[in-house]
């Protein structure tokens, strides 16, 4: 068999093998020489991992959407995902923005994946492409371009021609412009993994023999492309050939039993750190140690791969988000919307990160082994016993009870819900229960640009059309998607009616009622050009009946529905399919009975006059008159400028005063808002949205909106966010901080011979120092970080330390023992617990007051 007919895993084992004889044979000085001269990385696997040059490796990954943050932020983000434990970044790639119409294509700004690719290279990363090229991830239209709709005969995502031959060509185009960048591993490059498809294993069973047909042809496809590194299928369990299927959900070491393949590594390929919210959700989070324990337990199964989805979750800009997705996107994700660490979901996983390290020798080349230790409780065991390396994995499966555990003839305290690593089988280094890392919590502060200049100007969206302005005419009112191809989310759907006097309500006490129904997403409708309300379905129920009471006159009648969409539909079978905007329209309450329009004859006129002249770019802003701006006003363009506040902090808008719309910052799309949809704690779901000082210049930016519902501009505010409200809540029982731990010789020691107690740190970010501790307290504090109480065992003296330590200071570590603060060991109820708070700002104050979220 000739080398180019081998398959693409064969001829990796093979470079690999050949890479390791070559290695083997030579002296030790003659290594470095080989490693200068090789002008590629070999990224093989077998069962415990991926090889990087025929060696195991573990790996932590975490997903950055170069799309989801301007450029200027890229470098940051990699730097903290490197300080926080990683060594691999993961990003999709996006069809729609790099192909948006047939054959034009744009890697600019944003979406220059190559500049982000490389960016992981120099801060000497790996990386893990997912080409897709459907990729779901809360994205319009699952990533898939509009146009695609439009190919004659297509079906999306199976055996269908038309959809196999532009997939191909578009991933030959992404395959071959990193191949030109040199991204490969193979190549020299970053890149280790690629993924084609995604979570394909549910469509398979919905389009059957034509999914299977059609997977196998995706995976011979991408193998075609010979990249030099193995492709995989994320939740696939049977991904064809020597593709690598992987997991993806919140537990995977308990959920998920691994490739059928016993040669294929287990790699988690999405690790949810919080949950994606779309408007009419309320707040959610996943723990920090929740999130631990999971990569814990899959890594004592054999594990060796973890990608955080996501890492950092960004902003969907402009129109980018799926059906009801809100702009902030996995903002509970170790690093926020903004790129600051959220502490202590990022510091607790970098120690774990830290501890794994610890273990590797014993994860990549020990014997498993399993120890029940009752109904709930485990011990997992890798160990090389000629070599003296050992770790233990001890696991309490019980959520609510902590237990202590003997293993090998000692005992271990065991929190509830939790795995202890034991990095020689004898010395916990690491509780996924217990945080070491700090906390912090995120405030928002006023600045001064809110009420300066603060004047607003409008533009309405002229006068409400009538049937006959529409330039689209049609007996039943159209389909909204293929009226707008994805350019608006707006479309007008407009009709006329005649009335008799006879046909009027008798009684003065009913009133004709308005009913739409509607395939989503949500309408404002006019009768006579008066706003007579709004309607809007959910993200699970996307249709809806809008029925509102209105007037009507003896003559002619006039009804307008501006129907818009928030996002196109990113997952399930035949979703070329999927519809948007009115259907059924009906009067309910006349004389003469239910006056049926569906029928009647529509006219549609597809987006907005503003959209249209561009009114919210500076260049089109003068193709309209601007007047003084009334607030609680629909369907209007509201403008003002401003200027960029000072300092380093991002910057957020409070749109708290609006209904729903859209928002533009020099020409540039913010997102979607919608502040007038409450969740089910009475809240809108987003309120904050944020503006990238890349985006701004320093004087005079301009600012537009538009309202569909009616608002008050005026009251809009803009703030800067930071997390300068540092905490600690470290117990006795705590094991010693992973820091203090090190490997020599393949065996665990303590660094500097440390007493191996529990130590709290806090520190403060770049540039800022302690300015104050607003809380100490030691034995049974309470509460979160930014809300702490005393218990009933509280040590008055536990502020005086800490201040005599912390203050000045930009990092500063305290004790955790009740002698250190003069606590009582024997209080009732002590749980023996530090909780500090305290506040980091620049070493010269006068901050303004900030409103804590």
């Amino acid at each position: 068999m000739r080398d180019d007919d081998m398959s693409g895993g064969l001829r990796r084992a093979r470079l690999a093998v050949a890479a390791a004889s070559l290695l083997a044979l030579m002296a030790p000085g003659a290594l470095a020489a080989w490693e200068l001269t090789k002008t590629g990385t070999a990224v093989t696997y077998d069962r415990r991992s991926l090889m990087i040059d025929g060696r195991r490796e573990i790996f932590f990954s975490g997903a950055i959407h170069y799309p989801r943050s301007p450029p200027d932020m890229w470098p940051d983000l990699i730097a903290k995902a490197k300080e926080g434990g990683l060594n691999v970044i993961e990003s999709y790639v996006f069809w729609n923005i790099h192909e948006p119409e047939r054959g034009v294509l744009n890697f600019e700004g944003r979406y220059d994946m190559i500049k982000f690719f490389k960016l992981i290279q120099e801060h000497d990363m790996y990386a893990i492409v997912r080409i897709g090229p459907f990729v779901q991830a809360e994205w319009n239209h699952g990533g898939l371009p509009y146009w695609l709709r439009e190919v004659p005969d297509i079906v999306f995502r199976t055996n269908n021609k038309p959809f196999k031959a532009l997939m191909e060509k578009f991933v030959n185009l992404i395959v071959t412009k990193l191949k030109e960048a040199n991204l490969f591993a193979s190549q020299g490059g970053p890149i280790i993994l690629a993924q084609i498809e995604n979570e394909y294993q549910h469509l398979e069973a919905a389009f059957k023999e034509d999914g299977t047909k059609y997977i196998n042809w995706a995976a011979k496809m991408a193998q075609a492309t010979n990249t030099g590194v193995p492709w995989f299928m994320c939740k696939q369990t049977k991904a064809p050939g020597d593709v690598i299927p992987t997991c993806n959900g919140r537990n995977c070491g308990d959920t998920w039993p691994g490739p059928m393949n016993k040669s294929l590594p287990l790699l988690w390929t999405e690790n949810w750190t919080a949950q994606y919210r779309v408007f009419g959700d309320p707040p959610s989070q996943r723990s920090a140690e929740d999130i631990a324990f999971a990569v814990a337990r899959f890594f004592s199964v054999g594990g060796t791969m973890t990608n955080y989805y996501m890492y950092h979750g960004g902003t969907n800009f402009g129109r980018t988000s799926a059906a009801f997705v809100m702009p902030k996107y996995y903002d509970e994700a170790p690093l926020d919307e903004f790129g600051l660490y959220k502490e202590p979901k990022w510091g607790h996983l970098r120690d774990l990160h830290h501890a794994l390290k610890l273990c590797k020798k014993a994860l990549l080349w020990g014997t498993p082994s399993v120890e029940k230790l009752g109904k709930q409780f485990e011990a997992r065991v890798f160990e090389i016993k000629d070599q003296n390396v050992c770790v233990a994995f001890l696991s309490n499966h019980n959520t609510k009870d902590d237990v202590t555990l003997t293993f090998r003839g000692q005992p271990y305290f065991v929190p509830r819900h939790s795995i202890s690593i034991l990095a020689d089988c004898k010395t916990v280094v690491f509780s996924t229960q217990h945080v070491n890392a700090q906390h912090n919590q995120r405030t928002f502060h006023f600045t001064d640009q809110t009420t300066q200049n603060n004047v607003w100007q409008m533009f309405d969206e002229e006068k409400i059309p009538k049937f006959k302005q529409a330039k689209i005419r049609m007996r039943k009112a159209q389909e909204l998607y293929n009226l707008t191809k994805d350019k608006t989310d707006y479309v007008w759907y407009t009709t006329s009616f005649k009335l008799e006097a006879d046909d009027m309500p008798f009684r003065r006490d009913i009133r004709p009622v308005l009913e739409v129904n509607s395939h989503g997403h949500a309408s404002v409708a006019f009768v006579n050009n008066v706003f007579v309300g709004c309607g809007h379905g959910t993200k699970m129920n996307k249709a809806f009946l809008l029925q509102k009471p209105m007037d009507l006159k003896k003559g002619t009648n006039h009804i307008a529905v501006l129907s818009s969409t928030l996002g196109m539909m990113d997952s399930g079978a035949y979703l070329e399919q999927r519809e948007a905007g009115i259907d059924r329209v009906q009067i309910l309450g006349l004389n003469a009975g239910t006056l049926d329009l569906t029928n009647n004859g529509w006219g549609h006129i597809v987006g907005l006059v503003g959209e249209q002249k561009e009114i919210y770019t500076e260049k089109g802003m003068g193709s309209v008159t601007w007047k003084p701006a009334v607030k609680d006003k629909p369907l209007t363009w509201y403008k003002r400028n401003f200027d960029m506040p000072s300092g380093e902090d991002p910057i957020v808008l409070d749109l708290s005063p609006m209904g729903k719309g859209m928002m533009f910052v020099n020409g540039e799309g913010i997102g979607r808002y919608w502040i007038s949809y409450k969740h089910a704690l009475g809240r809108p779901s987003q309120q904050l949205y944020h503006v990238p000082r890349s985006f701004l210049r320093e004087k005079n930016n301009v600012l537009v909106i538009f309202e569909e519902e009616g608002g008050r501009p005026e009251e809009i505010m803009i703030l800067t966010v930071k997390r300068d409200n540092i905490c600690t809540f470290i117990s006795e029982k705590n094991p010693a901080h992973i820091r203090s731990w090190q490997r020599q010789d393949s065996q665990i020691t303590a660094k500097g011979g440390g007493d191996l107690k529990p130590m709290a740190t806090l520190s403060c970010p770049l540039k800022k120092v302690i300015q104050q501790v607003v809380f100490a307290s030691f034995g049974d504090p309470q509460g979160i970080c930014g809300n702490y109480t005393v218990g009933n065992c509280h040590t008055p003296r536990a502020k005086e330390v800490a201040e005599k330590a912390c203050l000045g200071q930009r990092t500063c570590s305290l004790p955790v023992s009740a002698d250190a603060y003069g606590g009582d060991p024997n209080c009732p109820g002590t749980t023996a617990t530090l909780a500090v708070q305290a506040k980091c700002s620049k070493r010269s104050p006068g901050a303004p007051g900030a409103a804590a979220q």
